[in-house]
C-alpha cells in the first residue's frame, strides 16, 4: 500500500466515523480532531499525488474552517470559519477555470442561470432569521458559493465528479444554514439532517479532489 492510498483510506475511515458516530453529537476534542482531520487528510492525500496547489489550498482552507466551526460550541468562531470557507471557494474558482472548459450552450447557461435564481431566492428567504450583524457576510458567503457552483457547470465533461461534488457540497450549506439560523438556539441537532449534511459535505469534497486528480497528466 502507498502512502498516498493508506492517507485515503484514513480520511475515509475518519469521515465515515464523524458522520455514523459524532456529527450530530455536542462539541468534544475528539469529535474536533475526527471532524478535522478528516478533511485535512485528503488535502495531504491531494499534495501527495501531485495535484493543483489551489486544490491543495482549496481543501487546506476547508479543514480550517471545519477546525473553526467546531472549536466553540457557542460559534465564536463562526465567522473565522466563513471566511475559511470563503477563501477555500475562491481557490475552487480559480482551480475550476483553469481546468479545461466544455463548449458553451444554452443548457449550461441555464443550469447557470437556474442556479443562481435559487440561491438568490434561498438567501431572500434565509434573511430575515440571520441577525443584522451577520447578514453581510452571509450574503457574500453564498454569492462566492453560488460563483463557484457555476463555475463548475461550465467544465468538460471529464471533470463530472468535480460538479456533482460542487453541487453537493452547495447543498450541505443549504443544510448547515437551516442548523446554524433557522434551527432554535437551545435545540438540540437532529440526527438525520446531521448525517445528510456531512455527507454532503464530505462526499462532495472527496468527489471535487478525486474529480481533479483522476485528470492529471
Amino acid at each position: 500500500m502507498t502512502l498516498s492510498t493508506g492517507v485515503l483510506l484514513a480520511s475515509i475511515a475518519l469521515g465515515a466515523l464523524y458522520g455514523v458516530a459524532f456529527c450530530w453529537r455536542p462539541h468534544s476534542l475528539l469529535k474536533l480532531i475526527v471532524k478535522t482531520g478528516s478533511t485535512a487528510l485528503l488535502a495531504l492525500w491531494a499534495y501527495l499525488l501531485g495535484g493543483p496547489v489551489l486544490l491543495v489550498a482549496g481543501l487546506a482552507l476547508s479543514a480550517l474552517g471545519d477546525f473553526f466551526l467546531e472549536a466553540d460550541e457557542n460559534d465564536k468562531f463562526l465567522l473565522p470559519g466563513m471566511g475559511a470557507f470563503f477563501a477555500a471557494h475562491i481557490a475552487y474558482i480559480a482551480l475550476f477555470w483553469a481546468l479545461p472548459q466544455a463548449d458553451r450552450t444554452l443548457l449550461i447557461l441555464a443550469a447557470q442561470i437556474g442556479l443562481i435564481a435559487c440561491g438568490v431566492v434561498f438567501i431572500r428567504w434565509l434573511a430575515p432569521w440571520v441577525t443584522k450583524d451577520m447578514r453581510f457576510p452571509v450574503i457574500g458567503y453564498g454569492a462566492i458559493i453560488l460563483m463557484m457552483g457555476a463555475a463548475a457547470l461550465r467544465l468538460d465533461p471529464a471533470y463530472l465528479p468535480v460538479l456533482l461534488g460542487a453541487l453537493m457540497f452547495i447543498a450541505s450549506d443549504v443544510i448547515l444554514s437551516f442548523q446554524l439560523f433557522v434551527r432554535p438556539a437551545d435545540a438540540p441537532k437532529r440526527a438525520l439532517p446531521s448525517i445528510a449534511l456531512w455527507f454532503l459535505y464530505y462526499g462532495g469534497q472527496a468527489l471535487i479532489a478525486w474529480g481533479v486528480l483522476s485528470n492529471l497528466d
